[in-house]
């Protein structure tokens, strides 16, 4: 999961929480008072102690004098967003419930993932991948013609370019029309 933070009047920086140490993540935890399980939950809710809280840690890393209470974002300055193996992940589980559920279709799992690249770090990435996956996706079989439906039943050729049998030129597998004729002992 990525935090995009955007301090009003700067750049977008991106802070990606699965870069933190252990070391890390207890100086959160003990900061916010939850848990790591938690502090992911709240990530996926855009919990704001809990992307302040990662945010204010790896700022740490250069700036190490950096105190809690002197990084205090307004509340729409940080949003979280997937990263691109989440999104991969996302995409391919979609995928995943379109093969197993014959009743779903193309366009319902398109619709169902029309806003994911909005949620990704990188919405051009995502869009291309997702449109790649879905095309790239089994498609459904058509059913076969009944016999009834007036096409005419393949004809049994030994060729698939001959409709007439033909002579085999084989030495090692004679048959009876290129075989000399058999001596008769009697």
């Amino acid at each position: 999961m990525i935090i995009v933070f955007t301090p009003a009047g700067a750049e977008p920086e991106h802070y990606d929480a699965t870069t933190l140490r252990v070391s890390e993540v207890s100086i959160v935890q003990r900061t916010i008072d939850q848990k790591w399980g938690e502090i992911q939950k709240g990530l996926a809710v855009e919990d704001l102690d809990a992307m302040r809280g990662i945010v204010w840690v790896i700022k740490k890393r250069s700036e190490p004098s950096l105190r809690w209470g002197d990084f205090d974002p307004g509340v729409t300055e940080m949003v979280t967003r997937m990263d691109k193996q989440e999104t991969r992940s996302y995409i391919d589980d979609a995928l995943r419930i379109m093969a197993e559920d014959p009743e779903l279709t193309r366009e319902a799992v398109m619709a169902a993932m029309a806003d994911l690249p909005a949620a990704c770090v990188d919405p051009e990435w995502a869009e291309a991948q997702i449109a790649a996956a879905v095309a790239e996706a089994p498609k459904e079989e058509p059913e076969p013609p009944t016999p009834d439906e007036g096409i005419p039943a393949p004809s049994p050729s030994p060729s698939p370019t001959s409709s007439t049998p033909e002579m085999s030129t084989s030495d090692s597998s004679p048959t009876s029309s290129t075989s000399p004729p058999a001596m008769s002992m009697t």
